[in-house]
This record gives structure tokens, C-alpha cells and sequence, in this order.
């Protein structure tokens, strides 16, 4: 397989100029889909790339810096920044070089952020404008871009010669499918996992372990001190929980109008939300170890489709900004925005609450993972107010979900598999 990689590039705008650049990113964009990418535009053609599988350009300007108002150690102001997120196929560095040598005009955007004055090495630019991201999320771990559409094609073509089998017996109807795609079906070969980054995913999943091992082993002793160091941490989080200051997170209808415009235009969603983090060792500390957290298991164990109970999230990015004060989160998720929240609010609160209740005006919650998210309509105002517009985004394969991509791929296993008996061609047809 191909692992997927992203380009996340951060660069501070000029203030003065914000208006313009939205103006420029506007020309990239559909006129009668605002947001959604043209993806030949003259800039950044994302449609030239066949290993891009989402993209976006998003002006992350903060409209809550005014919830800081009761953390006075916090600065009042912050940078606007220009962030360009490519989720792809295979090696990002490689396809930053590769943009950066075709698409010249992609200066003229840049050109809007303070320490670019054109005409040195762009791609040079901006892998030192690159950060990684906190934590990611992979909906299928080595589906490229080509093979969702191949399969997706796969689908359609067995679709088209369905009514025309005559056959009802399953082996029969199997061969005459297989018979009448074949010649228009092109499957290209998974290609094998490149071995170094075995290497590196393999290490990446034990370090915790061994580490958590080699403590038990050579400081059994410590076991004890360990449990009462999570007990005051326990006590400490409660105390912060019931004596931070609450924040009111109102409802602007006008904001959300404009929000609205960026959305459904697809069965697939952009959400692009940013603030600010409670200021103190102890909630940046927490934060650090869930984000840890939610990567590795992220990585190693969500890599089939699902992230927990919820399986319309195709990608998704938490970044930290200026010293870790701040931080972004990016996703592409299947449906309504309404639908996405509801889903994550029935099925994983308890993961909005680890993920974001070190926010600053997050609804409060109990010991971390009870109430937060499930005081609903504080929750639903929260995030639409953190939530900003996507000024330029980018789907390689419109019109399919995460889980018609998985069902797609069912499809080929079984059109592929050498023998299957009655009631496999039966589950398989249903899939058709």
C-alpha cells in the first residue's frame, strides 16, 4: 500500500492585506459553489494531481480572541495566518517540490504573507513554512486516490451489466458479470508498503509499550507513586473544571448564513474551527497527552474506516499555533454539518470532551468525559462559533462517501477473489 502523508503550510498574513488575499483564493473557487475549488484553476490546478485526495486553502483569522478576556496573561492580538492543507498520497515533500516547480502563479498567493517577497525557491519557502500536525486521522490507511476511483468505476460498469445477466443461478451470474466488465475494467496492483516506513510505523507503535514496560519492569516501586501522582491529577482537573471561568458562547445567525454557504455542496463537508487554549502547564500538559493519544491510536488502530463509531470522517488535522496558545482543527467529514455534530455528540461525547475541553469557552465538563459535548446546544454553539470559512477547498472523487469507498472496495475483493460459494456472490451482488 501507499500511505497517505499531508502538506500543512503556515505562513503569517499582513493584515492590512487579508481582504485581497480572500479575494484572490475567491478566483479559484466555483462562482456558483462558494469555497469549492475549481480544480483547474490557474493557481494551484489540485485536479493535475492524482494523488491529492482533499485540499485546502483557509485564511485562519481568530474570532474569539475576545473570549480571553478573563485570562489577562493572554495576549489580546495574534497573527492572521494563510495555511495550504494537502492530504496525498506517498511522499508530501516530494509533491511540494513538484507544485511549487509547476504552478508559478501559487507565489501570487503567498505573496499576501509577510516574509515572502517573491522570487526566491517557493518550494524551499514553503517546506520552512511546513508544520506537522498534533494528531491524524486517516479514514483507510493506503487507499489512494486511484484506487478509489478505479473502484468506484468497478461499481459502476457491474451496476450497468446487472440487468443484462440472464442467469439467476449465483456461480453463473458471477461469471457472466466478470465476463462482461473485465475488458473495461482497469484494476491497478496494490502496490507493496515501502519498507521504511514499516520501519518507522512499527517503532512509532512500541515505543508507548515498551516504555510503559521497561517502567514496570525496572521501577516496580513506582507503581504506587504513579497511581497517587493520577489521583491529584484527577483532583486537580476537577477543581480547574468547576473553577474556570465559563465563557458565554452565543448564537449568530448571520455568521452561521455564511458558513452555510460553504456547505453541501457534495455529499462530502469541509470544517475548518480555531482558538484558544486555557493558559497553564497543567491544561497544555493534558492536551499535549490526548493529542498523543488520539495520533497513535489514530495510526495504529482507526485505520479501517472507522474512528471509533463514527465512519464519515475521511480526514482530519489538530495543529498548534503560536507556542501552543492556539490551535486549529480541519476535517472532511460525509453529510450535514448538523448530522456530523449529532453523530459525533450521540456516539463519542466523551472524545469531543478529550479533544477539546481544553479550549476556552468549551461547555464545562465532569471528571473530562461527561457533560461538555452532551450539553448539546452549548456544545453546537461553541464549535459554530470557533468555526471559520474555508476560503478554497479541494475533493479528488465528488459524489462519494467514506463509506461508498469502503463498499467500493468490498466490490473489488470479491470481484477479484478467485472462489467464493453461493451466499458470498449473494452478499456481494447486494453490495452492487
Amino acid at each position: 500500500m501507499v500511505p497517505q502523508d499531508a502538506i500543512i503550510v503556515v505562513a503569517e498574513v499582513r493584515q492590512a492585506r487579508v481582504a485581497d488575499l480572500r479575494a484572490l483564493l475567491a478566483t479559484m473557487t466555483w462562482p456558483y459553489a462558494p469555497g469549492a475549488a475549481d480544480p483547474a484553476n490557474g493557481i494551484l490546478p489540485f485536479g493535475a494531481y492524482d494523488t491529492i485526495h482533499f485540499a485546502r486553502f483557509v485564511v485562519l483569522e481568530d474570532n474569539t480572541l475576545g473570549d480571553r478576556a478573563p485570562y489577562p496573561q493572554l495576549p489580546k492580538t495574534e497573527p492572521i495566518y494563510l495555511c495550504l492543507m494537502i492530504d496525498c498520497d506517498g511522499d508530501a515533500t516530494a509533491l511540494i517540490r513538484r507544485i511549487a516547480a509547476e504552478c508559478p502563479r501559487l507565489g501570487e498567493v503567498f505573496a499576501f504573507c509577510s516574509d515572502w517577497s517573491g522570487g526566491g525557491d517557493l518550494a524551499r519557502w514553503l517546506e520552512a513554512h511546513r508544520t506537522r500536525a498534533s494528531a491524524s486521522y486517516v479514514n483507510w490507511l493506503g487507499r489512494t486516490v486511484l484506487q478509489a476511483r478505479e473502484e468506484a468505476t468497478l461499481r459502476r460498469l457491474l451496476r450497468e451489466a446487472l440487468p443484462r445477466v440472464k442467469s439467476r443461478e449465483p456461480q453463473q451470474m458471477l461469471a457472466e458479470l466478470r465476463a462482461a466488465v473485465s475488458p473495461n475494467a482497469t484494476l491497478s496492483p496494490i502496490p507493496p508498503t515501502p519498507a521504511d516506513w514499516r520501519w518507522r510505523n512499527l517503532i512509532d507503535f512500541l515505543i508507548p509499550i515498551v516504555i510503559g514496560l521497561a517502567f514496570l519492569f525496572f521501577f516496580p516501586f513506582a507503581v504506587p507513586l504513579l497511581v497517587v501522582a493520577a489521583i491529584v491529577v484527577a483532583i486537580v482537573l476537577r477543581r480547574r473544571e468547576l473553577t474556570d471561568p465559563i465563557v458565554e458562547q452565543p448564537y449568530d445567525a448571520a455568521w452561521v448564513r455564511e458558513l452555510r454557504l460553504q456547505e453541501d455542496h457534495d455529499v462530502t463537508n469541509q470544517y475548518t474551527a480555531m482558538g484558544s487554549i486555557k493558559p497553564g502547564a497543567f491544561r497544555l500538559g493534558l492536551e499535549l497527552l490526548i493529542l498523543y493519544g488520539i495520533r497513535w491510536v489514530a495510526r495504529h488502530i482507526f485505520t479501517r474506516g472507522q474512528l471509533g463509531r463514527i465512519g464519515t470522517i475521511h480526514f482530519a488535522h489538530w495543529v498548534l499555533l503560536d507556542g501552543r496558545r492556539r490551535a486549529f482543527f480541519c476535517s472532511n467529514y460525509d453529510g450535514f454539518h448538523e448530522a456530523y455534530m449529532d453523530d459525533f455528540i450521540n456516539k463519542a461525547g466523551f472524545g469531543l470532551n478529550l479533544s477539546f475541553s481544553s479550549a476556552i469557552g468549551y461547555p464545562q465538563t465532569d471528571w473530562l468525559v461527561r457533560k461538555g459535548a452532551w450539553r448539546e446546544q452549548d456544545f453546537k454553539r461553541f464549535q459554530r462559533r470557533h468555526q471559520i470559512p474555508t476560503d478554497v477547498w479541494y475533493k479528488a472523487c465528488p459524489g462519494l462517501t467514506a463509506r461508498d469507498m469502503a463498499r467500493n472496495t468490498r466490490i473489488r475483493n470479491g470481484f477479484e477473489k478467485p472462489a467464493m460459494d453461493d451466499d458470498e456472490i449473494r452478499r456481494w451482488l447486494a453490495e452492487i
